[in-house]
């Protein structure tokens, strides 16, 4: 299907592997023009080189900035120029105890998850709206309508972002700019995976036993295995299309069948 990306500009936060890299690489093949973004800049630029390797003849670039400084988001902001199409996808995952979780952890998952997509909208946004066209994506998670007991200070940040582009998207009424959020579930990205290897090493058994083992114990999955990120990839690619123009301040899933309320 053509979702009519060629020539659109897209920027996606947090995206040297997993679901972030798996979107670039979808609206890179659409022939979107890409700049990727990581805070190590070794791994940016090796995630650039293969992303050009299986798209040959994609437009992509890399910037590298960390989204726990102000002044670093500040610094890529002013170096972006024109985006049609924004992915704030950048996120700290960890699984703690609530009773064991710092003040100064709470403020570092919200500046990381939550602040860093505020920014880049807050920057991006006008000229969307002065265009009176774009695209920005919020990549949530479940775990922000159903809040895990063991990732309090997690559903909290994928909360917020629930709120703050629903909040956003009041703010395009009248123009063909949408802002949306994707709901994922249990996906086994990179990091998932090499947690699960260790996971798996210290128990001596194959990796694969062990990712069965662990998405097997979460009964609310109705796909009963883990989310590729190429299946988020896919949604937040018809979202960046023009082809999702009716769709505007909605949270959608991509969760496997884990939220399995009506609503």
């Amino acid at each position: 299907m053509n979702l009519g990306l060629q020539g659109k500009t897209a920027f996606v936060s947090g995206s040297t592997q997993g679901i972030g890299y798996a979107i670039a690489a979808a609206l890179a093949a659409e022939g979107a023009e890409v700049t990727l973004n990581g805070r190590d800049a070794q791994r940016l630029d090796a995630a650039v080189e293969r992303l050009r390797s299986e798209h040959p003849g994609a437009r992509v670039a890399g910037f590298a900035a960390d989204f726990s400084s102000a002044d670093e988001v500040a610094r890529l902001t002013e170096a972006l120029g024109q985006v049609d199409i924004l992915v704030n996808n950048v996120g700290l995952f960890g699984l703690a105890d609530f009773a064991s979780v710092s003040d100064e952890d709470w403020a570092r998952y919200f500046e990381v998850n939550v602040m860093s997509g505020v920014r880049l909208s807050r920057a991006l946004l006008g000229g969307m709206l002065e265009r009176g066209s774009g695209r920005i994506i919020f990549i949530s998670s479940e775990s922000g309508v159903n809040v895990p007991a063991d990732m309090v200070h997690y559903g909290m940040t994928k909360a917020a972002m629930l709120a703050v582009a629903n909040g956003l998207a009041k703010l395009t009424r009248g123009t063909a700019v949408t802002v949306n959020t994707v709901l994922g579930g249990p996906t086994f990205s990179d990091g998932v995976a090499a947690s699960v290897a260790v996971v798996a090493d210290a128990q001596g058994l194959p990796a694969e036993a062990m990712k069965s083992a662990i998405i097997g114990q979460n009964r609310t999955t109705l796909l009963e295995r883990f989310i590729d990120p190429t299946e988020i990839a896919n949604l937040a690619a018809y979202l960046s299309s023009p082809l999702s123009s009716a769709t505007n301040g909605a949270a959608l899933r991509a969760d496997g069948g884990v939220l399995t309320g009506m609503l």
